[in-house]
């Protein structure tokens, strides 16, 4: 489900008043495929909610370039939130969740194994707030980035 930033920590208040954990992740899920989904339900494995930061439009295109997105951020929501693991999704315009993540300040927090602690842009953040952070492996050969080239040949 689709949730506006604004309601985030009230939700995630909720959760927690529960007794439930909360387990964020971030991309930008352009053309969803396996190795996204691996990653997705691998993330939920460490908490009771999923909660997708998913970059906006502008967001993809700032990092991307100005051929990316494919498809749009109310498309890739839709197709994220009908996964059996995502539990929410939100959106945002800054190039890193950074800001988004210190004021939700989720219980664990996963990123792709190409990072660790030292690389992380978000670990002061993750220390500060007290965030376990999680390391997933990539699913060999699967990427967006693979996929339009091929279509592309």
């Amino acid at each position: 489900m689709l949730i506006k930033r604004e309601n985030l920590r009230s939700l995630i208040d909720r959760i927690h008043q529960e007794g439930k954990t909360v387990v964020a992740t971030n991309g930008c899920f352009d053309i969803l495929h396996v190795g996204h989904v691996k990653y997705l339900e691998k993330t939920k494995t460490f908490g009771d909610y999923l909660i997708v930061l998913l970059n906006s439009d502008k967001s993809v295109k700032s990092i991307k370039g100005p051929t990316r997105p494919v498809n749009n951020e109310l498309d890739r929501a839709e197709v994220l939130s009908a996964l059996r693991c995502v539990d929410y999704v939100v959106l945002f315009d800054e190039d890193s969740p950074r800001n988004l993540l210190d004021e939700m300040k989720p219980d664990v927090y996963t990123k792709g194994a190409d990072y660790n602690m030292d690389t992380l842009p978000e670990a002061d953040i993750m220390k500060k707030n007290g965030t376990k952070v999680e390391f997933i492996d990539f699913v060999e050969g699967k990427s967006t980035t693979s996929i339009i080239k091929k279509m592309t040949i």
